[in-house]
């Protein structure tokens, strides 16, 4: 049973996302919330999973919420999936490197966000649709700065097919497409990415999306 937070400042949508997530046999809603601050408090009082995770909320925000979740040893089970509308919050890529597994546009159809919510409690990445790659490097192009940049050399521990599935990963591709690119088993990529996770010290692959494009490994393309 996956156990979920509704974090939104929005009572009409948390509500909606209420009745959707109960729903499906496989998950429950602990609790929900409407500021960051009191989403913490449900999360360690309920338990939870995954937290779908507004950014614009009064008080504490998603974005303070999201990185107090991350920082929280207690907390490291826990997934957070951005809500978002893809095309103004500009946090979300803040919300990433504070330990986000993801995001999801406000308007995506229910199976959509069952499927991510099932996709961030098993680990795995919401960073695979094109117009999601490009909302990353879009901001990390006009928001990076030099301070926001990690030294290149944070990769050397990295072996040179680690590198190459690093870059793969930072394109959106799963582990099969990664597999049939590399002509291995899914296994095997599957070995590389634990590697990574481990040695990048990374929660998860959204993270590994990010360093990829901190460190200068993979570009931001433009438009």
């Amino acid at each position: 049973m996956i156990r979920v937070v509704l974090a939104d400042d929005q009572a009409l949508l948390r509500s909606a996302f209420r009745v959707l997530v109960d729903s499906d046999p496989g998950m429950t809603v602990t609790g929900e919330a409407a500021e960051g601050a009191e989403a913490l408090r449900v999360i360690r009082e309920a338990g939870a999973d995954v937290v779908l995770m507004d950014i614009r909320m009064p008080g504490m925000d998603g974005l303070a919420a999201t990185r107090a979740i991350g920082e929280d040893p207690a907390l490291a089970g826990v997934k957070v999936v951005i809500l978002t509308t893809f095309e103004s919050d500009d946090y979300v890529v803040e919300a990433l490197r504070a330990g986000a597994s993801g995001f999801l546009g406000k308007g995506a159809e229910p199976a959509d966000l069952l499927h991510a919510i099932r996709l961030a409690a098993a680990g795995e990445s919401l960073l695979s649709p094109a117009a999601t790659r490009g909302l990353i490097a879009r901001f990390l192009s006009s928001d990076g700065t030099a301070e926001d940049a990690l030294d290149p050399s944070v990769l050397d521990v990295l072996t040179a097919r680690e590198r190459e599935v690093l870059v793969e990963v930072a394109g959106g591709l799963s582990n099969d497409e990664i597999a049939q690119r590399f002509s291995v088993s899914p296994l095997t990529v599957k070995t590389h990415i634990n590697r990574l996770l481990t040695k990048l010290s990374a929660r998860d692959r959204a993270q590994l999306v990010v360093t990829a494009y901190e460190t200068g490994l993979v570009r931001p393309r433009g438009g």
